[in-house]
């Protein structure tokens, strides 16, 4: 027996050595050097902790087996001691004694409530504590409210002043803001104890987590109304309908809004008001259209015009100008009138330019003298009215008709 105890040594190593070779390497799983710090290793795991967690991938198998796998390459290179092993031996650090494979790894031994805090807060929308949590109860800043405001084309390129209506809260004069009715006050939350928030705790693969969230009774507050102010009926706030003055800066373009400080939402337990975004929606132009800080249009001209050149008037923003088109101006001709475009947001002495696209017009409707005389000009100019009765008598005198023509490609071909 002795003999042959060695030999059942190597068997079994080799087996175990066959079996961690199936499993990847921990340090491929979460994508990281061997070198890595315990940041770094941190922030790989969580990122496919979040990636791959099943609560984000309901009923996606290989998402499940993934979330696993960077879950127990965490535990292992988390951990210094685990890690030490795992580098000298490799898996087979962890294969004999049970500790192998998903369902048998000890994830309670790793430190999984720090960045799980930090994950299922992301995926539940609540917020880690450490050590009891910390109150949510504090002054907040109030959200931003969101409006629109329409304007013309010509508003938006030289700016101009609006006034909206819209609803906003103010402190209730009654209660002062703390919702209770006069003579009494707000009570300390029970279920919450005052800090604002709850913390749930749920069991997963890898031990107790916990889930830190605002409080559904208080709202955060860590107050709990019990006999409610008569005219903000608990809220605190008085909504009523106001006008609102807003200036629309030079320039602006469609979609882009306008930041009015301190007229949204009331702060929370004592903050400042959020603000008023007014989104700027610009009315289409019959004529103009606009690209970042230029604007394009186009302008008829008549044959004469552009055969003899001459003054038009151009439409701008600027109102009317005149240009003087050159003699020979083909349709398309493109004209460019510098510094009669849209004004720059950020430096209000610079104008884009408007291009102008010139269209030679051709009249519809004619009397018979402009006939004629159009007639006559035709004639001075090569006669191009009569070209193609030119050129068939061309090949009439040289026997090439169509007629003659179609007979020779039968004579060819019949050959």
């Amino acid at each position: 027996m002795p003999v042959h105890m060695p030999c059942i040594a190597v068997l079994i190593h080799g087996r175990i050595t066959k079996m961690a070779d199936t499993k990847r390497d921990y340090y491929e799983v979460l994508g990281v050097d061997k070198n890595a710090d315990e940041a770094t290793i941190k922030k790989a795991y969580r990122g496919l902790a979040k990636k791959y967690h099943p609560d984000m991938n309901p009923g996606n198998a290989e998402a499940e087996v993934k979330f696993k796998e960077a879950s127990e390459a965490y535990a292992v290179l988390s951990d210094p001691e685990k890690k030490r092993q795992y580098d000298q031996f490799g898996h087979a650090a962890f294969e004999n004694g049970g500790a192998g494979g998903f369902g048998g790894f000890d994830f309670n031994s790793a430190d999984f409530g720090d960045i799980f805090g930090d994950i299922f807060g992301d995926l539940f929308g609540g917020s880690r504590s450490r050590g009891g949590g910390r109150s949510n109860n504090g002054p907040m800043k109030g959200a931003n409210l969101r409006a629109s405001v329409r304007i013309t084309f010509e508003e938006a390129v030289f700016g101009v002043d609006k006034e909206i209506e819209l609803t906003l809260k103010d402190t209730c004069n009654t209660c002062h803001g703390n919702g209770a009715k006069p003579g009494t006050n707000p009570e300390t939350c029970t279920k919450c104890g005052g800090k604002g928030q709850v913390v749930y705790t749920s069991q997963s693969l890898f031990g107790m987590v916990r889930n830190v969230q605002t409080c559904p009774d208080c709202g955060g507050t860590g107050k709990v109304v019990k006999e409610k102010c008569p005219d903000c009926r608990g809220t605190g706030y008085i909504a009523s309908r106001k006008k609102i003055q807003i200036s629309i800066p030079a320039g602006i373009d469609n979609g882009q809004s306008v930041r009015i400080r301190d007229k949204g939402e009331p702060g929370i337990n004592g903050g400042p008001r959020g603000d008023l975004l007014v989104e700027v929606v610009i009315s289409r132009h019959p004529i103009f259209q606009r690209q970042d800080v230029n604007i394009f249009s186009t302008a008829p001209i008549t044959f004469a015009q552009a055969a003899l050149g001459g003054e038009i008037m151009i439409d701008t923003v600027d109102g009317k100008v005149i240009y003087e088109v050159k003699p020979g101006t083909t349709t398309d001709t493109k004209v460019r009138l510098k510094g009669k475009g849209v004004p720059s947001l950020q430096r209000k002495d610079v104008r884009g330019d408007h291009y102008v696209t010139l269209v030679v017009q051709v009249p519809s409707h004619l009397t018979g003298e402009a006939k004629e005389l159009l007639r006559q000009f035709d004639a001075a100019t090569g006669d191009s009215l009569h070209a193609v009765e030119k050129a068939g008598k061309s090949s009439a005198d040289s026997g090439d008709t169509a007629e003659n023509g179609d007979k020779k490609k039968k004579g060819f071909w019949n050959k």
